[in-house]
């Protein structure tokens, strides 16, 4: 079967950080591409606690880009192995299920979380994060029966969404709603991701929060406060005319085209602005919440100074050699939180996976979800896919996704 493969060999790595300078394209194009479609074997039949899926959709993540042009930090690579088939954000139909699995039967629809964490592993003793319901988080990602990876798509071990069949542990399988559409079904994994931010810095009534960045994830952020009645006031910081009209539908109450995040803490957030002998205003007073999509030395540094004293700013985009004046994180007491992946949150009273939480919420709000998936594409046309992310604006784009 042919599947969407990521090798970044020493070689090519050394190649493109200057020949992909002059013309970027190689890193897509030609035989030091990072990425290709390549022949690969069917899945083995499954194994105890395991599945065999086959993909429907799978999407195209802002950190699959990244991965294909090498701007990811060598910081995580004792957590992932390669070559690899991509694809993280997918969902299928279960056409093979093996010995103890019972959670799912053959024929299901299902989406897949895809954290390889213990229980995919083998590793009988969960880890601290796995005890503590952070299976995203899971502290033996280079341990145990597979090969180092944090999530599908990163593992050679284990396929991805970008190939017709994979095969996905009984614990990363969640069954789909019967009516949910399937572009809204393809949506589950990120707006998990926005969900498990959301949970992890949640605002309260007339709080004040800033979202920076309107793209997939920002917008999906603002969905999640908005399905989850917070009862906040959202600004969206977002200079692209097509993301704002998104970050705007999915219930922002305030969009900033010009990228003044200071100016908009004192117009939008009842901040009183002041200017030191040298450098960029800071605020007193500002946002409460901040969820920066964008991750790199300006926005953060800008977050902090119009964030107000005591608020929690969640890292959810991934910026490179980010430089930070620390003074309004001691001056206002703030907090600085990472995010990535999902687990287990008490909403309702209950303690669910996210994934639960988001399969309901979409099953009740399909509609948004579903308009996110603007593009549809073959998988033979990876390389138009690539092209039109990175072009999104002019193409119009915000969630493309591969169909099989």
């Amino acid at each position: 079967m042919k599947a969407l493969r990521f090798n970044p060999t020493l070689t090519r790595f050394a190649a493109l950080k200057t020949l992909g300078r002059v013309n970027p394209r190689m890193f897509y194009e030609g035989p030091l591409a990072t990425v290709q479609l390549e022949d690969v074997a069917e899945p083995a039949p499954p194994r105890a606690g395991w599945m065999s899926v086959d993909t429907r959709m799978c999407g195209f993540c802002g950190s699959d880009l990244n991965m294909i042009f090498l701007r990811d930090s060598p910081t995580a690579t004792p957590f992932v192995s390669f070559p690899a088939t991509m694809g993280h954000e997918f969902f299928g139909t279960v056409t093979a299920v093996g010995q103890g699995v019972s959670s799912v039967r053959e024929g299901d629809r299902v989406v897949v979380a895809p954290h390889l964490n213990c229980p995919c592993r083998g590793i009988a003793e969960p880890c601290a994060a796995c005890r503590a319901g952070r299976p995203g988080s899971c502290e033996n990602f280079a341990r145990g029966e597979l090969s180092p990876g944090m999530i599908t798509g990163l593992c050679r071990d284990v396929g991805g969404g970008f190939a017709p069949r994979v095969n996905v542990h009984e614990t990363q399988a969640f069954a789909l709603p019967p009516d949910l559409p399937e572009r809204a079904a393809v949506m589950i994994e990120p707006f998990s991701v926005a969900l498990a931010a959301v949970f992890d810095n949640l605002p309260g009534p007339g709080e004040r929060v800033l979202v920076v960045g309107g793209g997939v994830i920002g917008s999906l952020v603002v969905h999640a406060l908005t399905v989850l009645e917070c009862g906040c006031e959202i600004t969206v910081v977002e200079p692209g005319e097509f993301a704002a009209e998104f970050a705007q539908k999915a219930g922002a109450h305030h969009i900033v085209r010009d990228g003044d995040i200071g100016g908009a803490a004192v117009r939008l957030a009842g901040a009183t602005s002041h200017r030191p002998v040298m450098g960029a205003p800071i605020c007193t007073g500002g946002f409460d919440r901040v969820f920066d999509t964008v991750g790199n030395s300006a926005t953060l540094n800008a977050c902090l100074r119009a964030m107000t004293v005591r608020g929690t700013l969640s890292v959810i985009g991934v910026g490179h050699d980010v430089h930070l004046d620390l003074t309004p994180l001691w001056l206002k007491v703030q907090t600085i939180q990472g995010v990535y992946a999902y687990g287990v949150v008490k909403w309702k009273g209950r303690k669910v996976h996210v994934y639960e939480a988001a399969l309901e919420l979409a099953a009740q709000n399909p509609d948004f979800l579903a308009s996110m998936v603007t593009h549809e594409f073959p998988l033979s046309d990876w390389r138009d896919m690539i092209r039109v992310n990175l072009a999104k604006g002019r193409h119009r784009a915000m969630k493309t996704v591969a169909v099989f």
